[in-house]
């Protein structure tokens, strides 16, 4: 759980419990008749020096923090926030003078409370993004232009289609299946072009894609998952989104996860059986599987290592904070549905790219053998 989340969630508790003892000396406070949480910039004006203080018998040390509004119906006003050490921030995370910072207004039963949030990042990620654009342009030139397009047209699929049919109710697996098969036509046409190749790589995709959802669904059955093994899934029970079918939701972030791996390897298949028949014209179809097979062994060794990594990775603070968790024996953390679930999520995946590799190797063996020229 971040630092955002555990703040909003404690002051939301405190803002309860504050509404429940107000009502209980005067009239009954309703919390939905107070205005709506505010979020703002904020400039950093002064830190002050850290002082201890005891509440309750347990000692914290606070320091104030002066910050200037910079966005809202409060720009240019001056507050003073309380921040104490109960989060344990390291000194890389604590805020200095002349900082951006984002804060965060709760109305109360008395009077708002300030708190600071986050840091405010998004000038540096634009430049990390520019960055990011500026190498695509200059090593892959015109290809490297349009697979960004193809990555505009996959995030517009997932947050104008993907995302809203989900929250409207509709079964989340059907959705990412369609979304999936949306993103694969646009990606990968508007990436590599309007070429053979191309049609048979998205051929390829297709069909494993579609083993790889039986996949899912057969896993996931198996192993007994629910799509509760996330602190995602536990906001989505206790929020509006409550009846969202989380196991549905889980099937289909299994099978997004798997499209990228797809992707790679069906149209790297592709190409290789395309050269080694340009290189040789007379190969027949026998031969070009077996070549291609050959190198397809290849991407299997380093995308099932690749894969592995890149999930674990990703999961890595949860991986140490279960490791540190000595209440519970070996087995029954390795049970548990968070850890059962990214198993499931690595062998899906995995599985995807080994069935890719024969998939795309027969489709691209057997279209480029019959082309005599």
């Amino acid at each position: 759980m971040n630092f955002q989340k555990i703040i909003l969630i404690l002051t939301a508790l405190a803002v309860f419990s504050a509404a429940s003892q107000v009502g209980a000396q005067t009239a009954p406070i309703s919390v939905d008749s107070l205005p709506p949480d505010e979020f703002s910039r904020a400039r950093v004006l002064n830190v002050g020096s850290p002082q201890e203080r005891t509440i309750a018998g347990q000692t914290e040390t606070v320091q104030n923090i002066e910050v200037r509004i910079l966005t809202g119906k409060e720009k240019d006003l001056k507050i003073s926030i309380e921040q104490s050490d109960v989060f344990r921030l390291s000194e890389a995370q604590k805020v200095k003078k002349g900082d951006l910072a984002v804060v965060l207004k709760i109305y109360g039963p008395d009077e708002p409370t300030y708190y600071l949030t986050d840091s405010y990042r998004l000038p540096s990620l634009a430049w990390i993004l520019a960055i990011f654009f500026g190498l695509v342009f200059f090593f892959g030139r015109w290809k490297g232009f349009t697979s960004m397009l193809g990555l505009a047209f996959s995030i517009l699929i997932l947050a104008l289609y993907v995302v809203p049919r989900i929250l409207d109710g509709a079964e989340p697996l059907q959705v990412i299946l369609t979304g999936a098969l949306l993103i694969v036509l646009c990606s990968l046409y508007l990436a590599h072009g309007f070429n053979k190749r191309t049609s048979v790589a998205l051929l390829s995709t297709v069909l494993s894609l579609g083993l790889s959802a039986l996949l899912a669904a057969l896993f996931v059955h198996l192993a007994k998952l629910f799509g509760t093994g996330s602190e995602e899934a536990f906001y989505l029970q206790i929020g509006p989104g409550g009846t969202l079918n989380l196991r549905g939701l889980l099937l289909g972030g299994i099978i997004i996860g798997a499209l990228g791996v797809l992707d790679d390897i069906t149209t790297a298949q592709t190409a290789a059986i395309e050269e080694i028949r340009r290189a040789d014209p007379r190969l027949s179809f026998t031969e070009l599987y077996r070549r291609g097979l050959s190198v397809g062994r290849e991407h299997i060794a380093s995308l099932v290592n690749t894969l592995a990594l890149a999930y674990a990775g990703a999961s890595l603070p949860m991986f140490l904070l279960f490791s540190q968790d000595n209440r519970q024996p070996l087995w029954v953390i390795l049970n548990g549905e968070f850890i059962a679930e990214e198993i499931v999520r690595t062998l899906v995946g995995s599985a995807a790219l080994v069935l890719a590799v024969p998939i795309s190797t027969f489709f691209a063996a057997y279209f480029f053998s019959r082309n005599k020229k």
